[in-house]
């Protein structure tokens, strides 16, 4: 069972947006009664999440050093280099999970698409091979198609996703 720890300034409905998952099904998991009474530091189940602490698998971006790195059990398995956010849609900074995995998205997205537990970012293949390794994308994590696809294979929904500057 995951748990979400909700940040200043979250709400129920942002943290429901986030994770994908539907607002009421939040109210009876956590029998929240008055939505606007969560604070800060308040500990929110997330349905449908696994606890990341009991998969094997944790992600790690750098984005000054444009990597990700997969862990398993804590000891590096693989360095993927990556594309990050451009200067005015930058990566966010954080802790996350990976929520759903779509193939083929089509378009910017190359052929793999990992959404993340912050609306509207994920980690992704390109179409545009040559922008890895630069600050060139809308906040996503882009990667080869190749890579994001073995990565998509590897790492199951629920992992968890560290992103540092």
């Amino acid at each position: 069972m995951y748990q979400h720890i909700v940040k200043p300034g979250e709400t129920l409905w942002g943290i429901s947006e986030d994770y994908r998952v539907p607002f009421t099904a939040l109210l009876q998991s956590n029998q929240i009664i008055n939505p606007d009474l969560i604070y800060a530091g308040k500990a929110i189940i997330i349905p449908g999440l696994p606890d990341p602490n009991l998969l094997p698998y944790s992600i790690v971006v750098s984005i000054s050093n444009r990597t990700l790195t997969l862990l398993e059990n804590g000891m590096v398995v693989k360095v993927y280099p990556i594309a990050v956010g451009a200067i005015l849609h930058q990566t966010p900074v954080g802790e996350f999970v990976i929520i759903n995995k779509a193939p083929n998205p089509g378009g910017p997205f190359g052929t793999m698409w990992m959404s993340l537990s912050k609306k509207h970012y994920g980690i992704h293949g390109t179409n545009d091979p040559s922008s890895i390794g630069k600050a060139v994308s809308r906040g996503c994590i882009r990667m080869h198609n190749h890579d994001v696809e073995e990565l998509a294979r590897t790492v199951p929904i629920g992992t968890g996703v560290s992103i540092r500057p």
